[in-house]
C-alpha cells in the first residue's frame, strides 16, 4: 500500500468513526473479488482487539478485459444488505460504517474457520443440498419482501450500474463472439432490463456466500438493482452446472444442489405464477452459461477447450431453441456429460 493510499484509508476510517485520530492499525488484503479492494483492518490497541472488513469499489475491475462500472455501486450494496437483514435476518454481515464520498464501507469480519466460502466447500466435496435450499430460501424471502414495491423500485433504480456490470459483460459481450446467437442474447438482455419486479442481488455466486452453522451469509451485492428476480436464480444455478466440469466426480451432487435451489425457490414465489419466472430463468440460464466461457468474466477453472466446447454446445442449442423448464436444462447437461 502506498503512502497516499494509506493516508486515504486513514481518512476514510476516521470519517466512518471506526478509527480514532492517531490510532494505529494493521491492514491485510483479503482474497476474492475483482471489483473491489477488500481489506481486514485490525485495531490492536483496542481491548479486546477489534477486526473488521473494509470494502472499496474500483472504477475498473481487475480482469483482462476493459470492464468498468460506477463506484456508487458500493452504496447500493450497503442498502441491499440493510434490506436483506430486515427480510432474512442473519443472512448478511452487520454494517459498521459507510463513507459514501470514498465509495467504501465497513462490516463485521467473519472468521473463515467458522464461515467457509461455499465455493471452497463445493470444490472440496462438502456438497450439501441443505445449503442450496437455505440459499434459495433466503433470496426468495428478499424477493418476496420487495416484490412490486414502488418504494424499493425508486430506492434501487440502478440500471446504470446493473447494465455495465452484468448485462453488458455476460450477455452483450458474448453476443459479439456468437453472431448467430446475438439477436437472442440481446433479446435476453432487453427482457431482463425492462422486467421490474423485485430487489435483485445480482451476483449470487458461491464465491459470495459463506456457510455458517446458522445458515448462509450473502456477500458482494454491489450489483443490487430493482429488476428481474429471475436473474439471481439463473446466476446461482449456472454455477451448479459449471461445477460439474470443475470436479466431475461430484456431478450428481452438484446437480442435486441445482434441483434444491430451483425447487425451494419456486415453492416460495408468491408475487407471480411460479411457471412464469421459471420460464424466464430457463431462457436466461443458457446465456449466462455461455457467458462464463465467452463473456468478459470467464470461469477461471474452465481451462480445457473440450470443456468449453461442451458448454457452448448445450448453451447455444437452448439459446436458439428455448425451453420453459429448468429440469430440461439440467437433464440436457447431464446427458452431455454422460457422453463425454
Amino acid at each position: 500500500m502506498t503512502q497516499d493510499s494509506q493516508h486515504d484509508l486513514t481518512d476514510t476510517l476516521e470519517r466512518m468513526g471506526l478509527l480514532h485520530p492517531g490510532e494505529t492499525y494493521r491492514v491485510e488484503t483479503l482474497p476474492g473479488g475483482v471489483s473491489s479492494d477488500i481489506l481486514c483492518i485490525t485495531l490492536p490497541g483496542r481491548s479486546p482487539t477489534l477486526s473488521f472488513c473494509f470494502k472499496r469499489a474500483l472504477a475498473k475491475l481487475k480482469v483482462a478485459a476493459d470492464w468498468r462500472a460506477p463506484v456508487e455501486r458500493n452504496h447500493a450494496e450497503v442498502e441491499w444488505m440493510r434490506v436483506a437483514e430486515a427480510l432474512a435476518p442473519g443472512s448478511v454481515p452487520r454494517i459498521l460504517g459507510e463513507d459514501v464520498q470514498a465509495g467504501a464501507f465497513a462490516m463485521e469480519y467473519l472468521a473463515p474457520a467458522a464461515h467457509p466460502v461455499w465455493k471452497s466447500e463445493l470444490r472440496d466435496g462438502n456438497i450439501h443440498t441443505e445449503t442450496a435450499a437455505a440459499v434459495a430460501n433466503a433470496i426468495a424471502a428478499i424477493h418476496a419482501g420487495t416484490a412490486r414495491r414502488a418504494d424499493f423500485a425508486k430506492r434501487f433504480a440502478n440500471d446504470h450500474i446493473f447494465y455495465p456490470i452484468r448485462l453488458e459483460p455476460y450477455l452483450l459481450a458474448t453476443a459479439a463472439r456468437h453472431p448467430d446467437c446475438a439477436a437472442r442474447l440481446r433479446e435476453l438482455a432487453e427482457t431482463t432490463a425492462r422486467t421490474k419486479l423485485a430487489l435483485v442481488h445480482g451476483d449470487l455466486s458461491p464465491k459470495n456466500i459463506l456457510v455458517s452453522a446458522h445458515g448462509p451469509i450473502l456477500l458482494d451485492a454491489e450489483c443490487a438493482w430493482y429488476g428481474d428476480p429471475a436473474f439471481d436464480l439463473a446466476f446461482c444455478l449456472n454455477h451448479m452446472l459449471l461445477k460439474c466440469l470443475w470436479r466431475p466426480q461430484w456431478r450428481e451432487r452438484y446437480l442435486a444442489c441445482y434441483d434444491a435451489l430451483a425447487s425451494n425457490y419456486l415453492e416460495r414465489v408468491n408475487w407471480e405464477p411460479p411457471a412464469a419466472i421459471e420460464a424466464r430463468v430457463a431462457h436466461l440460464l443458457p446465456g449466462l452459461f455461455l457467458g462464463r466461457v465467452d463473456g468478459k468474466s470467464p470461469a477461471e477453472y474452465l481451462s480445457e477447450e473440450k470443456d468449453k466446447e461442451r458448454v457452448r454446445r448445450v448453451a447455444r442449442n437452448y439459446l436458439l431453441r428455448p425451453v420453459e423448464r429448468l429440469a430440461t436444462l439440467r437433464d440436457a447437461w447431464n446427458t452431455e456429460l454422460e457422453g463425454a
